[in-house]
């Protein structure tokens, strides 16, 4: 299998940039693990370059375009689950310990499942479409 070429680094400093300002405005940070954001940022930078959006790069798409067209902006970075719940299951917005924050999902999600309840330490920042959460 062909390696797909490194992204731009214009558009590297572009996903940067907006990952860096959205860790502000949700309340966030990097994952202690610096190798963890450079990953996603650049996964992050490639799907702009390929399909026009920063599609998150953690999640497996047998057709990228048509995940675009059949689920709209759901994995769309910020994804729905980040602006409804302030889960990332990327690790790109996370607590200073580098856990994810599940405090807001649902019993049943695989996240919670998984790491348990982790409480928002900003409550008061993200969620922005919170009002959409089941």
């Amino acid at each position: 299998m062909a390696k797909r070429p490194e992204p731009q680094q214009a558009t590297i400093e572009k996903m940067r940039r907006y990952v860096e300002k959205y860790w502000e405005k949700s309340g966030t940070v990097g994952h202690p693990d610096a190798e963890v954001t450079k990953a996603v940022v650049l996964g992050l930078a490639a799907n702009t370059e390929e399909c026009g959006r920063p599609l998150c790069p953690c999640n497996f798409y047998p057709d990228k375009e048509a995940e675009l067209r059949e689920h709209g902006r759901r994995w769309i970075c910020a994804c729905d689950e980040m602006k409804q719940w302030k889960y990332c299951h990327c690790l790109l917005f996370v607590t200073p310990e580098g856990m994810p924050i599940t405090e807001y999902l649902p019993e049943d999600h695989e996240g919670r499942q998984v790491y348990g309840v982790v409480k928002d330490p900003t409550p008061d920042k993200g969620r922005e479409s919170r009002d959409l959460a089941k």
